[in-house]
Parts: C-alpha cells; sequence; structure tokens
C-alpha cells in the first residue's frame, strides 16, 4: 500500500511538472523570460569564413537586367550557392551613392540584393531569407565592411553574417563579392529568437540610389551649406558638394558634424539622430517610413516614449540595451566610420525595439577606418573615444554614455576588453591570403592587385596606430575629446607615415573615382581613362560583357539539357530548433505522465 501511494505522487509530480513547462513555454516572455536566440541552419553553410564560397546566378536576359540596375526593380533569377540550386529568386541592385558611382565609372560591377522569398514566400536557404552582394567599392583592402562585422560579432553584438563568394554568372566569372547576411526576419530570428521586436533602418538621405528613404533630405538644403550652386551638380556629384578636395585636406571637425567646404556636416534630420521631436507620429517619418517590420500606432506610440526618456535620460536601464549598445560603440568607434550615426550624414544603422528597449544592429562599414572624410590619417587614428560626434552634435544613441559617470566607466571597461582580446591583425592577415588569389584574377574590380596588397598593409597599420592610440587615450596619457586633442595636439599618435587613400576612401574607386585616380563627371573623362586597369577590356566589348573563362569552381552545367540545375528540393523552413526540443519534451513527459498513471489506476483496481 505504501508503495502504491509512493507512485501516485510519482505520476502526479510527473504531470504536474509536463504542466509547468508547457506554462513556461507557452507564457515565457510575460513571464518575463528572454527568447532565446535560433539557430537557423544557414549559418554553418554560407557563412562558414573557413572558405569562399561560390553563388552562380542563373538569368535569361542578363544584359537586359544590367541595363535596368539603376531602377532597382527586382528580377526572376535562379543561383546556386556551393552546388544547391534555388530557383524563382528575386534580384535587383542596390546601394545609395555606390549604384550611381558604378553606371558613372561605365562598369557593371554592381551590389545586388537576392530575396529567396520575393515571389514564393515559403522559400528560404536554410531559413535565409535576404542576402546582400556587396560589390567592395570604395575598399581596396576589400575587408573593411568584412572586418567591422567580424569585429562586432566576435565582441557581442549583434551584426549581420557575412562571407566572401566568387560570383559567376551563367558560369561566367563575375568577380568576388561579400556575401552579407539581410538584417530582416532571418536576422531578427536568429538574433532575438521568434517572438521578436520592431526594426527600423531610419535615414533621410532620399536623394536616390537606395529604397525607403525618408522625406528630410533636400538638395537646395545641401547647395546652401556648400559653396557651389545646385547647377554645378551633376549625376552623382549632386549627392556630395562638387569637386570636394582630396581626402587628406578637409577636416571633420571644422563645423559640427562637418567636413565638406562651407559645412556639409549634421544634415540628418531630428528623427534620425533619434532625438525626441513631439508626440506626433508624422514628425519621425525617417523612422516610421524606413519600418523594416510591420508597425501599428501602439509600436509608433511606444518608440516615441522611448525616444523621449532617451533625450531626458530618464529611465536608461529600460529603454537601453546597455550591454548591447556599449559593445556596439565600442567597435563602432574603434574603426571611425563617417558614414554613420555618428557622422556628419547620420545614416546606415538599423534600430531595434522591443517593449520600449532600444538597441544598435551596424551595417555598411566600406568607408570605415577614416577613409570617409577624414583630415589626415592621424586625425583618424586619434579620432576622441569620448567625443565621437564631432563638434558636439547631440546624438542621445550615444550622448547617455557620457552624460553618466557610471556608463562612461562601463564603456572604458568595455573598450579595453576588446583591445585585450580582439584579434585584428591575424584576422586581417589570414582573411586577406584566403582571398588573394581571388581578387588577383577578379575580372570587374575596381583596382588593381598592387593597390589591394597596398591598401591591407596600410589597414594593418591603421588599426595597430589606432589600437595605439585608444590604449593611450584610456590610460589618460592622450586626450579622449575633441577639446583635449586640439589643447594638447603633441600627445597624439603619429600617423603621417600612412596614407588613407592607400584603403579607397569616399572620392576614390567609384566614388567618385577609380583606381586612386578622380574621375570626372563633366563627360570629358572616361573611367577608361581615369583607371587604366579597364584597358584589359576589349575596346569594342559591350557594356556589361565583362566575363572572362569558367572558373574552377563553378558547379558543373547541368546535364538534362536545361539552363538551370535540379533543385535539391525546398529549403528549410526557419525553425527554433531549441522551441521545438521544449516543446515535445514537454508534451512527451505529459502524456507518458498521463498514461503511466491511469494504466496504474487500472492494475490498482
Amino acid at each position: 500500500m505504501s508503495t502504491h501511494k509512493w507512485m501516485d505522487i510519482i505520476c502526479a509530480a510527473a504531470v504536474l511538472f509536463s504542466l509547468l513547462l508547457s506554462i513556461l513555454f507557452l507564457n515565457g516572455e510575460r513571464l518575463g523570460l528572454q527568447a532565446s536566440a535560433s539557430a537557423m541552419g544557414y549559418e554553418t553553410r554560407l557563412f562558414d569564413t573557413e572558405r569562399v564560397h561560390t553563388i552562380d546566378i542563373v538569368m535569361d536576359d542578363w544584359e537586359s537586367f544590367l541595363e535596368t540596375c539603376e531602377n532597382e526593380e527586382y528580377a526572376a533569377c535562379a543561383v546556386v550557392i556551393d552546388g544547391e540550386s534555388y530557383h524563382n529568386l528575386g534580384i535587383r541592385a542596390k546601394g545609395n551613392t555606390s549604384l550611381s558611382a558604378v553606371s558613372a565609372m561605365n562598369s557593371d560591377r554592381y551590389s545586388f540584393k537576392l530575396e529567396f522569398d520575393h515571389y514564393d514566400s515559403g522559400r528560404t536557404y536554410h531559413g535565409l531569407d535576404k542576402l546582400s552582394l556587396n560589390n567592395i567599392i570604395q575598399d581596396t583592402t576589400y575587408l573593411k565592411d568584412y572586418l567591422t562585422y567580424q569585429l562586432m560579432g566576435n565582441f557581442g553584438a549583434a551584426a549581420p553574417l557575412c562571407s566572401f563568394v566568387w560570383i559567376t554568372v551563367n558560369g561566367q566569372d563575375w568577380g568576388l563579392y561579400l556575401a552579407v547576411e539581410g538584417v530582416e526576419d532571418a536576422f531578427l530570428r536568429r538574433n532575438y529568437g521568434n517572438d521578436s521586436g520592431e526594426l527600423y533602418k531610419p535615414d533621410s538621405m532620399s536623394f536616390g540610389g537606395g529604397r525607403g528613404n525618408g522625406q528630410a533630405f533636400k538638395l537646395d538644403a545641401l547647395a546652401e551649406n556648400t559653396e557651389e550652386s545646385p547647377s554645378s551638380f551633376h549625376d552623382f556629384s549632386e549627392r556630395i558638394p562638387a569637386n570636394p578636395p582630396s581626402n587628406e585636406g578637409f577636416s571633420n571637425r571644422d563645423s559640427p558634424g562637418g567636413g565638406f567646404p562651407g559645412g556639409f556636416g549634421g544634415m540628418g534630420s531630428d528623427d534620425v539622430k533619434l532625438r525626441y521631436i513631439d508626440e506626433n507620429p508624422d514628425s519621425y517619418s525617417n523612422i516610421f517610413q524606413n519600418a523594416k517590420t510591420d508597425i501599428s500606432d501602439a509600436d509608433q506610440t511606444r518608440l516615441i516614449a522611448s525616444l523621449k526618456a532617451l533625450s531626458n535620460g530618464e529611465r536608461l536601464e529600460e529603454i537601453v540595451d546597455v550591454d548591447a549598445v556599449l559593445r556596439y560603440f565600442v567597435v563602432h568607434n574603434f574603426v571611425c566610420n563617417g558614414d554613420s550615426y555618428t557622422g556628419s550624414m547620420v545614416h546606415n544603422y538599423y534600430l531595434y525595439e522591443k517593449n520600449g528597449q532600444l538597441s544598435m544592429i551596424p551595417w555598411d562599414y566600406n568607408l570605415a577606418y577614416g577613409t570617409f572624410q577624414s583630415a589626415s590619417a592621424s586625425e583618424a587614428v586619434n579620432t576622441p573615444i569620448d567625443t565621437p560626434v564631432s563638434g558636439g552634435d547631440s546624438r542621445p544613441m550615444v550622448d547617455w554614455i557620457f552624460d553618466h559617470s557610471e556608463y562612461a566607466a562601463l564603456y572604458h571597461q568595455y573598450f579595453q576588453e576588446f583591445l585585450d582580446t580582439a584579434d585584428i591583425a591575424g584576422l586581417i592577415s589570414r582573411t586577406a591570403e584566403q582571398i588573394a588569389p581571388y581578387v588577383e584574377k577578379d575580372p570587374t574590380r575596381f583596382y588593381s592587385f598592387e593597390e589591394f596588397e597596398t591598401g591591407v598593409e596600410t589597414l594593418q597599420s591603421f588599426c595597430r596606430l589606432r589600437a595605439e592610440s585608444v590604449e593611450g587615450q584610456l590610460e589618460g596619457t592622450i586626450p579622449s575629446t575633441e577639446e583635449g586633442q586640439t589643447a594638447n595636439a603633441s600627445a597624439l599618435v603619429d600617423a603621417s607615415s600612412i596614407t588613407l587613400s592607400d584603403m579607397g576612401t569616399m572620392n576614390q574607386g567609384g566614388g567618385p573615382g577609380g583606381g586612386g585616380q578622380p574621375v570626372s563627371f563633366d563627360g570629358q573623362e572616361t573611367a577608361a581613362q581615369a583607371f587604366p586597369a579597364w584597358d584589359r577590356f576589349s575596346p569594342g566589348q559591350p557594356k556589361g560583357n565583362h566575363m572572362e573563362s569558367q572558373s574552377p569552381e563553378t558547379p558543373p552545367a547541368p546535364q538534362d539539357g536545361s539552363r538551370f540545375p535540379a533543385a535539391p528540393g525546398a529549403s528549410p523552413d526557419i525553425v527554433d530548433k531549441n522551441a521545438m526540443l521544449l516543446s515535445t519534451v514537454s508534451i512527451a513527459v505529459l502524456l507518458s505522465g498521463l498514461l503511466f498513471a491511469v494504466r496504474f489506476r487500472r492494475r490498482k483496481r
């Protein structure tokens, strides 16, 4: 009889445990439990960084597609990724200034966006829905984006995955690109779980080339802040002041957020600076019109309330993911990217919000490492870590760190941790060695192989000197503010031995320039004249036909006579494996407990 009593208790406990497990699974968020990130599947495939991957774009009329790339309209294609084929995808060109710059160079080496689910909402690449293929413009090193994303991810910031890919088109070589995980649904699930929050890409730079840009930026407003009139702007040059001086010839500290003649800085609107304006959602059009998730009125109200608290320095632990944002800004401020939230144009970042709490997600670092608009290498290398926004312009998402001594101290602690743990030199060396053979044979590259080698060496030197400067700023031997550095310039690290333009800059390598030489947009100079490397293409060769012989890595052609390789089957849906496991275990325990209890009670009777 005693045994029977204990068995009753055991059965009841098993049933109770399974019920509690089910309740936690179904209501964990409400009970304060954080959703775990999901293992998707694509992370260890395309984004395995131990090798260069292959992507073959298969398209019936590639030449016609190239002719319409500046329209950013989707066309259907198939792709073969490391031997796996996927049909009926959407492909379009992407970019802001780079899109027009590529065309102005008489090149077809556009950046592309692949949408696996554009025509079929259920199609993914092992869980991945969107993929960017970056053309490495304005970057002789091929590494600036890749290095930054790797540093971000390794330091614990939510950053897109990336890897190098050798692209072929219909089996013919096209070039070495950087594949970057799209910051959309799959990214959110991978980093934040199935019940993720809202995602925005604030931007007021509505001067063309990019989709979903906002309303605030106007060309005539830019002209008022430059020495040139609107009539002198032409094509790409209408996006920046006409004929800016060389990258080593002007400073980004001459005016608040400035850097271009006459004060080109501080153009971003208040909403993209994440300042509180008022309670009207229409005042934040450059945020809400650039939402990447479906948002409601309640979502807008909640975000505005968070921006108000942020601007007032209130409830910071509630409205800022302190750890995530500090880690983001440590790496961001190390790599010195003026083409960003802390720069003059105030864009190239994602804003993530969940239950009123905000964090930042990195994007677009091809002009980092001082190559956007720094006056000199020494200025860039010594960029003050405690005043990362030039001229003191207010950026609430970073201001809160320095407005409170405890957060500033934690920021310094994280910066020291980054310097102690990041193997920047090793990462650069290993990756450069890995991609060098592909750079050398790249038929559409913007720079020569010799310029690539020089760029990598310069990037290594820049990062070494930058680490030396930051170390001194943390120790107090080098001023960590703009004001302090102005008063004590002799304490700064000397970086005069390197030239920033050797890494590719804003006015080189396709925007506006190529091969280290300036490109004129008045019709008097062609890309071939400005960049002699283009001579390897025959003079009569039509635009867009810059492809050489088939690469050894190219997947074999189909044997059935069709143009499209046989598909291996539908790619798996996005699955949260942890959730499935928890659910399965919970149900199994519940059913087992009930079955055991019923059978035992029958025997007892």
